[in-house]
């Protein structure tokens, strides 16, 4: 199996390969299927014209990745963003399909994407841009097939125009093509907060295993919108004192703790963390290599770097976002047991969890009070994060190695059962 040379930065894409081969090394996995897990099923690529508020037409590019379907529908978030790649989406829907089977949940793993600014776009045009992608792509979607839910740049109302879509191109109702939509069409709730709680949650069994007094940590929250904001709030209730939080727009330290209402309300009324009178102003860099107990990056791909992962003064790493940490920097931090990572398709697995909920729930029209739904959520991760931490000290490798390769292992278990269609 061809291995991806290290020797410089490499993309999201070539990053998750990178650590599939090496997973698949550890687990002597048959050349052949290797090959077929390393590919995603099926990649779609969508121009959609639309009509912009001030008359003219505009052509947005859009993708939708199925890496995997054998253990069930695929299953992943649709995010508008500038940058948005295929390679990226690409990354993500494997990321999912790992995802998916580390928390043993049956679903297979998808990601999708348009190319826009959504900060730039009118309320009308974000759903003009929503319905044609959701029009475009109707034959791939469906509660079997393929179920969409928020990412980067989406929200329940991006889900609800979604779910609109397919159900007048269907004739009826169909509440389960898409998670992550309000409550009042068929959400789930606690689906909004599942993210952040299990990121929470996690740390939490992380301190207990490293032997750590939540009342005497320090924590940093990289990215304080839906996810990181959450965990924040999550781990200041369990008694984690949180010193410094950030933004795409700058962020800000206080080493006595920060006051995480002040700086929500902050945060609302001026669209950022920066500027918050209440602590001195950071980089994101700075951040980073703020010493703290907890280190959550919350927010966008390859932020742990070679050149920044010796600088990181942590005793947890909880990779809230999603391909945060580089196989370089990995290299780094496998050398600094010091460091107890929690890698991002355990420690981000609360929202595809709650999003399995909530398609269960759609499924049977019986809906679960929020109690009930918290309740099962950490039950799932406490199984999950027992098993990996388990086969991590046992074989001895490293927490993101050990989670690789149970998620691998049941994807490979799968397709072997399955076998091939001639």
């Amino acid at each position: 199996m061809k291995t991806i040379s290290l020797e410089q930065e490499l993309n999201p894409w070539e990053a998750q390969a990178a650590r599939f081969d090496f997973a698949a090394e550890k687990l002597n996995l048959d050349v052949g299927i290797g090959k077929i897990l390393r590919q995603p099923t099926r990649e779609i690529i969508i121009h959609i014209p639309v009509a912009m508020d001030d008359g003219h037409i505009e052509v947005f590019t859009g993708f939708r990745v199925q890496h995997s379907i054998a253990r069930g529908p695929a299953k992943g978030g649709v995010r508008y963003a500038p940058d948005v790649s295929l390679d990226e989406v690409r990354a993500l829907a494997s990321w999912m399909t790992w995802k998916c089977a580390v928390v043993n949940i049956p679903f297979g793993g998808a990601k999708g994407g348009v190319i826009c600014d959504p900060s730039k776009l009118s309320h009308g045009e974000l759903e003009r841009i929503t319905r044609r992608y959701t029009a475009e792509l109707i034959e791939w979607f469906g509660p079997e097939r393929d179920v969409p839910a928020p990412d980067l740049g989406t929200n329940e109302q991006t889900m609800a125009w979604m779910m609109d879509t397919y159900s007048v191109h269907m004739g009826y109702s169909t509440p389960s093509i898409v998670t992550g939509k309000p409550v009042g069409i068929g959400g789930s709730a606690g689906r909004r907060e599942a993210t952040g709680r299990g990121v929470s949650y996690l740390v939490n069994r992380a301190m207990d295993s490293i032997g750590l007094d939540a009342n005497k940590a320090t924590a940093v929250v990289q990215g304080f919108g839906n996810v990181g904001s959450i965990a924040a709030f999550s781990m200041a209730k369990h008694g984690v004192k949180i010193i410094a939080v950030s933004d795409a727009m700058g962020g800000i330290f206080n080493a006595r703790g920060l006051d995480l209402w002040k700086l929500e309300q902050f945060a609302n009324q001026n669209r950022t963390v920066a500027g918050f009178p209440e602590g001195e102003a950071i980089t994101n860099d700075q951040l980073l290599a703020t010493p703290c107990d907890i280190l959550v990056p919350a927010a966008l791909e390859r932020q742990i770097t070679e050149a920044n992962a010796a600088n990181i003064q942590c005793r947890i790493l909880a990779e809230a976002a999603n391909g945060p940490t580089t196989p370089k920097a990995d290299e780094i931090l496998d050398r600094r047991p010091d460091i107890f990572v929690i890698p991002d398709i355990l420690c981000n697995a609360g929202g595809v969890i709650v999003s399995y909920f909530e398609w269960v729930q759609d499924l049977q029209s019986f809906f679960w009070g929020e109690t009930e739904v918290v309740d099962k959520l950490f039950r799932i991760l406490e199984g999950a994060f027992t098993q990996t931490l388990n086969l991590s000290r046992k074989q001895k490798i490293s927490m993101r190695l050990a989670a690789l390769s149970l998620g691998v292992s049941r994807v490979r278990e799968a397709k072997q059962i399955r076998g091939l269609f001639p």
